[in-house]
């Protein structure tokens, strides 16, 4: 430390490293007398000066500066389709805390109070965290936030299982012969047929070409996947999810229904797609969402979705005994949980079943 005489008084200055440059920096203040008292006061000061110019600064970033950031490495590093939701999702976010909002401000009951506050269901608020979690953890490993430790006391607002969730959203045997006979259109009858056979998702089954389907081998290839929202073929959700699905009796049936279908005079004649659209080269996924929607709801008495027929496919596997690593493999899941969780369902089923059956036998 020096002394720098001046008019109004001393100036007290020290010189430190900057340790992100290398170079020497300077601080300094000024007292009124240069005395035993004021220099001692002076080097307090100044090692307080230089203590919190070393300290990390986390740059003031509001939540939207920091999704912009966010945006921009995903848009390189993620699907589109995913790049799309992900965007989508922190649309909302800035919605419900504020774009405006400093992200080193944020803590966990601000979080919480707004995501209550929106009135949406757990499900969808749970949607909402998990994204805002990848976000700020994404902000956290690449020094945009200084520390993120309250997340640990963020947890998920309390929903029904997933068990619950998908009750309802599978048919029985007799529900898929009754929704298929009151089907009018043979486009969407066989659609709906060739997804509750095979268990495959929609995009995998909007993106299957003819050549995918080996009737010699009773294979269907699967290696690719539609992303409606963004009308493109891309990779499959998952690595397992590249699979050859075996082509039962039924479903053999079935696929040369939609082999003939997809070649009629009525479908584009360009696409060489197994489910081709009427005006453009893919099946539109809305126009079936609809049309499968308000045709169970009539005829069954409730909505279904296409990937409750996947969900169906695979509870009328295990009715059959199939064990569950091979519906998982079939399905192309990574691992056999969404598998065991229609399993639980299924088995009650099956145990009520022997129950009533049990009832009315008669021994004596």
């Amino acid at each position: 430390m020096w002394v720098e005489e001046r008019k109004t008084g001393f100036k007290f200055v020290e010189r430190y490293t900057d340790p992100m440059t290398g170079k020497t920096r300077r601080v300094s203040v000024v007292m009124e007398k240069n005395t035993a008292q004021s220099r001692k006061l002076a080097a307090v000061a100044l090692s307080e000066k230089i203590d919190k110019a070393l300290l990390p600064q986390a740059p003031k970033l509001t939540l939207k500066e920091l999704v912009d950031l966010y945006a921009s490495e995903q848009l390189r590093t993620v699907k589109q389709s995913t790049y799309k939701r992900n965007c989508g999702a922190c649309k909302s976010i800035m919605k419900i805390l504020g774009a405006d909002t400093l992200v080193e401000k944020l803590n966990a009951g601000y979080i919480r109070e707004r995501f209550l506050a929106t009135g949406r269901t757990p499900g969808t608020m749970n949607e909402w965290m998990t994204r805002l979690k990848a976000l700020l953890r994404w902000g956290y490993r690449n020094d945009y936030i200084s520390s993120i430790a309250y997340l640990d006391k963020i947890e998920r607002f309390k929903d029904v299982s997933h068990r619950k969730k998908i009750e309802d959203k599978f048919l029985e045997s007799a529900e898929v012969k009754k929704l298929l006979d009151g089907m009018n259109i043979a486009k969407w009858k066989v659609l709906t047929e060739f997804l509750v056979l095979s268990g495959l998702r929609f995009g995998e089954a909007a993106a299957l070409e003819r050549s995918d389907i080996d009737l010699k081998k009773r294979e269907i290839h699967v290696s690719k996947n539609y992303d409606c929202i963004n009308d493109l073929v891309t990779t499959p959700k998952t690595d397992y999810s590249i699979r050859d699905v075996y082509i039962q009796d039924e479903l053999l049936k079935t696929c040369k229904n939609a082999l003939l279908l997809s070649q009629s005079d009525n479908i584009i004649h360009f696409s060489n797609f197994l489910f081709p659209g009427t005006v453009q080269e893919h099946v539109d996924y809305y126009a079936y969402a609809k049309y499968l929607r308000e045709t169970s709801l009539h005829v069954i008495g409730r909505k279904i979705t296409p990937h409750a027929l996947r969900h169906t496919h695979a509870s009328l596997l295990m009715e059959q005994g199939v064990d569950i690593d091979s519906i998982s493999k079939r399905l192309g899941h990574n691992d056999s949980h969404v598998t065991r969780e229609i399993y639980l369902h299924v088995t009650k089923k099956l145990e009520a079943k022997r129950k009533m059956q049990l009832k009315e036998v008669k021994v004596l």
